[in-house]
């Protein structure tokens, strides 16, 4: 499998995909059609060099996921918005059609109710798009506070959540517990608890699982591309739903991490305690990330190994999708990423690590058989003695002992030639 640098994150009724700099967001909308949006998206990486360097260029990446994913939700949940204006708007114009049905006249002409009709539909389209572009607009100037005060929300949930939570909870066993490696220990299995059943009680909710079809549509669409088979809808349908680069992954291993980490502190008040595990929150985001950056681009059984939990999790977070979001999937792809340049490059390195590997082949027929025709008659020239003898012997009457020696003798022969035959192969 060959990484394709490709990461991406399920929306409501879509898929974003991101490639390097540039992100693309495909929506499918309450009447079947895929919308895609693209934009380009550049970290402080660029002109700070220490985000550049391993476990702190983790942090960044979590804040930016964040950042991302946010404008992502925003832009698939306002399609859920225009439906129900569309709705809304749809019952008003019923409203509007039975009142002016009774205004009309009964002598009026059929062309005067079409033109009527038509003049109708027009004005409640030019409504809905000025009504459309103003909050465009709106959305455009509020945006960047909104993504700023949505992740910093976030941030605090999910800290506090999964962080400051299973602090509070193991101290109220403090009395009870006196040792601080099982008082963290506790901590970070009340962490793991609190994580795990927060996933299954979202698995519950109808729109969460199909935001996990959607996320399982962008694992076997990124699966099938590094795999190296051509994206469509039915090869991408058999691929596999985990993928080792996962966000579930990653939210499983800073839960691990965690544990391993605070119980080397020492002992501390309960200030000091949830303040130190706040604080060591982008520090262990960091090494998470790199063991997922590693994972991703290694098949080292160890490595393997270490992955288990995180895709044995994403057995929660995935569902099997179908074919309408596997299409919404591949659409966003293609819109950020050449796959079929992509395709070629890594058919050509293949093909270059194969000339170069040192592989024992077998001749070919012809030359196998010229070169078993030439063995054949110089083993037959040495043994000729022997077979001739055989053979008087053979036309003559045999007792048993004599039939036992024609047959070890042929033995021998069959099996000197099939040793010089093996020689010829390797």
């Amino acid at each position: 499998m060959k990484p394709s640098g490709i990461g991406g994150a399920a929306v409501m009724e879509g898929v974003m995909m991101k490639n390097k700099d540039q992100y693309a967001i495909a929506v499918r909308k309450p009447n079947n059609e895929i919308v895609i949006e693209k934009k380009t998206h550049k970290d402080f990486s660029e002109k700070v060099k220490l985000f550049k360097l391993p476990i702190f260029r983790g942090m960044l990446a979590f804040v930016d996921s964040l950042v991302i994913s946010m404008k992502a939700l925003s832009f698939s949940s306002s399609f859920l918005e225009e439906e129900e204006e569309l709705e809304e708007a749809k019952k008003k114009e019923k409203k509007a059609e039975k009142k002016n049905k009774k205004k009309r006249r009964s002598d009026k002409k059929l062309s005067d109710l079409a033109a009527e009709e038509m003049s109708a539909t027009d004005d409640t389209k030019s409504i809905s798009e000025t009504v459309q572009k103003e909050k465009k607009e709106q959305e455009e100037d509020s945006n960047v506070l909104l993504m700023i005060a949505a992740v910093f929300v976030s941030l605090i949930l999910s800290i506090s959540l999964f962080m400051v939570l299973p602090v509070l909870v193991s101290n109220l066993l403090a009395g009870f517990i006196t040792s601080h490696f099982w008082l963290s220990l506790l901590e970070g299995f009340i962490r793991l608890t609190i994580f795990i059943g927060y996933i299954l009680l979202a698995t519950r909710m109808p729109e969460i699982k199909r935001l996990f079809m959607y996320h399982g549509a962008e694992h076997k669409t990124i699966n099938c591309l590094e795999n190296g088979i051509e994206l469509t809808v039915e090869n991408v349908k058999w691929q596999s739903k985990l993928h080792k680069r996962c966000g579930t992954s990653f939210m499983l291993l800073v839960m691990l991490i965690s544990v391993a980490v605070f119980i080397f502190l020492p002992p501390m008040e309960l200030v000091m305690k949830v303040l130190s595990r706040v604080l060591l929150v982008p520090f262990i985001a960091g090494i998470s990330y790199e063991f997922i950056r590693l994972a991703g681009k290694s098949d080292n059984k160890v490595v393997n190994i270490l992955s288990k939990p995180g895709l044995w999790m994403q057995g929660f977070t995935t569902k099997e999708p179908d074919d309408s979001m596997i299409e919404v999937a591949i659409q966003s792809v293609e819109t950020v990423f050449d796959w079929r340049s992509f395709l070629e490059t890594a058919a050509t390195d293949e093909k270059v690590v194969v000339k170069g590997r040192k592989t024992k082949q077998k001749p070919s027929p012809a030359s196998f058989e010229k070169v078993s025709k030439k063995r054949y008659e110089k083993i037959d020239g040495k043994k000729q003695g022997q077979m001739t003898a055989a053979e008087i012997r053979i036309a003559g009457p045999k007792d048993k002992d004599e039939e036992d020696d024609d047959i070890l003798r042929a033995l021998d022969k069959y099996l000197d030639v099939g040793d010089d035959t093996q020689e010829i192969i390797r």
